[in-house]
């Protein structure tokens, strides 16, 4: 194995100092490194066109003698280099021109003018391959790579281009460079690899050797090849993390006890018997998942998913309400005061009828409301709690916690969460519910050791938003439109993207369209208020609360505002310079709005410079109201990072070839297969399975719990 550790500095055309900016700018530092380093696309060099077919823009590969050569300084001054060598070094442009037997073509040189002067020489014959240009009524390549025809170190086939960076392009790591290196390490270790999967895992899913597949990704002889090699190391990635995480989801379900909770309760029918409504068939069967977990003497550990408006609160406290009615009480943690105090509100509406008690503990907490909540929780009266990261401190003592659940709980550090776990001997049943909706491919990934829930239909008679895009220049009609909503008794948001909260244009933008609203929205008639991450919690929640009580008749607003903010009476959404936001972020903000009865209106306003994607982003808003679809789409758009537009590492490993986006059927497959070999040997400790037991005990694959965290 020592060859796989060594150094990638003795390589051909490597050396200390562009080995040291490797491990830098990629983090190459090894050979093993190096051969795992994947081209991201290929150039076909297995063809030789005559000039006389090529055309400008395109990558060719042509075989043709020099014809003529000529040195310029600049200014374009001819230089003689029969002159002598202060001559030559006056030189900043070289042009060579070579033919074949069908057509001539320029080869110009700004670098590597001495090297390539002395060594292109009229008559000789070379290789030339690069990208065509035309200029001046003449075809050309600037800096194309040059072989001699006989050169056995030419490439021919399909050629990798490697991920690069601007610092090595200036110190001259080039992709031919880079497949020279490549071609050497593989030459000195590839004999060492050790194949990664059991034979049988090979056989049943028809993938090469993985020494194969390492030579065929960077060396590949056709796209047979290749495409047996790509798949292989698609599979092998997706499926050994899809068994890491299945693995722990098995290992914990057979060993955590969890409290068990047969009962309904009267509280529970109390609740359901009075809702003014049905409950839809995605609830019930939410509800009827969660009741079975709830009752199997295991520890629940379940992802809720559901849509903006499709009745997730009311499925968490009937949940609470279940835990009631056992004996047990229940918290429910969200990530802002703003959504902690609507969860109060909305969930004291829901236990009117029974005879549950739930407290509200923020850091605004005055000092008596947060003695009687911990008071409350600690003897017992208090069945539900529901706040911020309060409910993490350790004055917050329970008499019997039974059940957490989180609210958008990627919002809260691992650490913050752990806290919550541990304060009971025995770890609570936990539900972590979203409404941002995840593709089931990066649900598979990001939570793929937890039991996944959805509710896909929304409540009856909820219509849906009317989406438009307009640009900045039908502000004025825009604002009339607006006029005409408060006029007939409604409220506006007009949202600006204030995506980190330390960038002054950003804050610039906000300031200044507060004024521009103010100035089309003038006191006495009309009521402004703004809020924005960088005021006081007391600032935010008091212009908050003039909004949502209706003495503000419009919102100007950061994003501060996409989660959880309940204003039925709002029927206008104005998502400024929208081009800016991610279609999960839009979707969520437009469900602001469309809670009451009255028909609703998100309106994006784009700026002028708005580019092709941007522009495909905001057609595919307006055209569908499904935020599982859209969010299908962002993946493909945006890639599985970033699916909110602030940025998070997302991802429990780095991914090294394949790809969320475009490999959910590998994934699938990957990911049902692992379960059978779970099946029959679930601790990965038979004989045939210790090339699977060796991978799992790397780094890379010891996936910290993103459910249970206790």
């Amino acid at each position: 194995m020592a060859e796989l550790e060594g150094s990638i500095q003795y390589l051909p055309g490597m050396g200390p100092k562009r080995a040291a900016l490797l491990q830098k700018e990629l983090g190459i530092e090894s050979l093993s490194d190096l051969i795992h380093l994947y081209p991201y696309r290929y150039i076909d060099r297995s063809g030789i066109y005559p000039i006389a077919q090529v055309s400008g823009e395109s990558m060719v590969q042509i075989r043709a003698k020099v014809v003529s050569r000529n040195l310029y300084a600049k200014g374009g001054e001819v230089i003689d280099p029969g002159k002598g060598v202060s001559e030559l070094r006056r030189a900043s442009r070289l042009s060579v021109i070579v033919e074949d037997s069908s057509a001539r073509m320029e080869m110009v040189f700004f670098k590597g003018i001495k090297w390539n002067w002395e060594r292109l020489s009229p008559g000789s014959e070379y290789i030339f391959f690069g990208k065509v240009s035309e200029f001046n009524g003449r075809l050309n390549m600037v800096h194309p790579e040059v072989d001699k025809p006989q050169e056995s170190s030419a490439p021919s086939g399909l050629s990798g281009v490697y991920p690069s960076t601007e610092a090595l392009k200036n110190s001259g790591v080039t992709t031919k460079l880079m497949s020279r290196a490549v071609g050497a390490a593989l030459s000195l270790c590839l004999r060492e690899v050790q194949e990664t999967l059991p034979d049988y895992v090979l056989r049943d899913n028809s993938l090469v050797p993985l020494r194969k597949a390492l030579y065929d990704i960077h060396f590949p002889k056709d796209n047979a090849c290749l495409e047996q090699a790509r798949y292989r190391l698609k599979f092998e990635e997706l499926f050994l993390l899809q068994l890491s995480l299945l693995k722990q989801k098995y290992v914990r379900s057979r060993g955590s006890k969890g409290f068990l909770m047969p009962r309904v309760g009267e509280d529970f029918n109390a609740c359901y018997k009075a809702l003014p409504y049905s409950l839809t068939s995605a609830q019930q069967r939410v509800i009827k998942e969660i009741r079975a977990d709830l009752m199997s003497g295991k520890q629940m550990n379940r992802l809720l998913q559901g849509d903006v408006g499709s009745g997730k609160t009311l499925v968490a406290v009937l949940c609470c309400l279940l835990a009631k009615g056992n004996g047990y009480q229940s918290c429910i943690l969200a990530p802002t005061e703003v959504l902690a105090h609507q969860h109060f509100v909305s969930v004291s509406k829901f236990l009117a009828p029974t005879g549950s008690r739930c407290a509200l503990l923020t850091g605004s907490s005055s000092g008596p409301e947060r003695r009687e909540a911990l008071a409350g929780i600690l003897d017992g009266s208090i069945d539900i709690l529901i706040g911020t990261h309060a409910l993490l401190e350790d004055c917050v003592v329970w008499k019997n916690l039974g059940l957490a659940i989180v609210d958008e709980q990627h919002r809260f550090g691992v650490e913050q969460r752990s806290k919550l776990w541990k304060k009971n001997s025995i770890a609570p049943h936990i539900l972590v519910m979203t409404a941002t909706p995840i593709p089931r491919t990066l649900a598979m990934t990001l939570y793929g050791d937890l039991d996944v829930s959805v509710i896909d239909e929304l409540p009856p008679g909820r219509k849906p938003v009317r989406t438009i895009c307009i640009d900045e220049s039908r502000k004025e009609a825009m604002y009339k439109f607006i006029r005409e909503q408060i006029a007939a008794g409604r409220q506006a948001f007009v949202v600006y993207p204030l995506i980190f909260e330390s960038e002054k244009l950003d804050i610039k933008n906000l300031e200044q369209g507060y004024e521009d609203i103010v100035a089309a929205f003038p006191l006495p008639d009309y009521k402004v208020a703004i809020v924005h991450g960088q005021q006081s919690n007391e600032q935010k929640s008091f212009n908050m609360e003039a909004f949502v009580a209706g003495r503000a008749d419009i919102l100007v607003s950061t994003t501060v505002i996409e989660v959880g903010v309940d204003v039925p009476n709002a029927s206008v959404m104005v998502i400024m310079s929208a081009q800016r936001f991610g279609l999960s972020q839009l979707h969520q903000l437009r469900g602001r709005v469309g809670r009451g009865a009255e028909e609703a209106w998100c309106i994006l306003v784009k700026d002028q410079k708005t580019g092709k994607e941007a522009q495909s982003r905001l057609d595919l808003m307006c055209s569908t109201q499904d935020g599982f679809e859209l969010s299908e789409q962002d993946l493909r758009m945006r890639g599985p990072g970033d699916l909110e537009g602030t940025a998070q590492s997302g991802l429990p490993i780095r991914l090294s070839i394949a790809s969320l986006s475009k490999d959910s059927a590998i994934l699938s497959r990957a990911r049902d297969y692992a379960s059978k070999v779970l099946e029959r040997d679930p601790e990965i400790s038979s004989a045939e399975n210790y090339p699977l037991r060796r991978e799992l005990q790397k780094d890379k694959f010891k996936i910290e719990d993103f459910s249970r965290i206790s």
